[in-house]
């Protein structure tokens, strides 16, 4: 036990002492170079072998084919773009998930903890949004408001 954390040790010192040389970052600055240079070739021989005709068509905006005849009557609500916001929140959690999941073993106890209180933050902020209604569309078409609306009719 002892001798594999002198060797451990040993390395680290060893790691640290190393002089770093600007050779070194060679070939991360090669990388750079021939990313840029692809980037320039591809925009040039774009350019120089594109066919460019433009006309009074292809000049308007496209909007999926269709001519529009009319504005919108009114613009998407809020809740439509909030429900998207939670979806992607929901689904960044569940990509965490599938990480813990692939080494949950080797975390122990201290990974499962952490993950249920994050899970619980996440289940926090659902109870949330849905309580102040961001996930009710229709309210006044729902069994559980139709019930509410008549008795105040009453």
């Amino acid at each position: 036990m002892d001798g594999r954390l002198l060797i451990t040790s040993q390395a680290s010192s060893a790691l640290i002492s190393k002089d770093v040389a600007l050779a070194d970052y060679a070939p991360i600055f090669v990388m750079f170079v021939l990313a840029a240079g692809f980037v320039a070739v591809s925009l040039l021989v774009s350019r120089v072998f594109s066919p460019n005709n433009p006309t009074p068509e292809k000049l308007e905006p496209y909007e999926c084919g269709i001519i529009p005849e009319v504005e919108p009557s009114q613009r998407f609500p809020v809740k439509f773009y909030l429900v998207a916001m939670l979806f992607v929140v929901f689904d960044v959690e569940i990509i965490f998930l599938f990480a813990w999941a692939s080494i949950w073993d080797s975390l122990g106890w201290y990974g499962v903890a952490a993950m249920l209180i994050f899970t619980g933050f996440v289940l926090e902020t659902l109870v949330y949004v849905w309580k102040r209604g961001a996930l009710d569309w229709n309210v006044k078409r729902r069994a559980r408001y139709i019930h509410d609306d008549m008795q105040e009719a009453a």
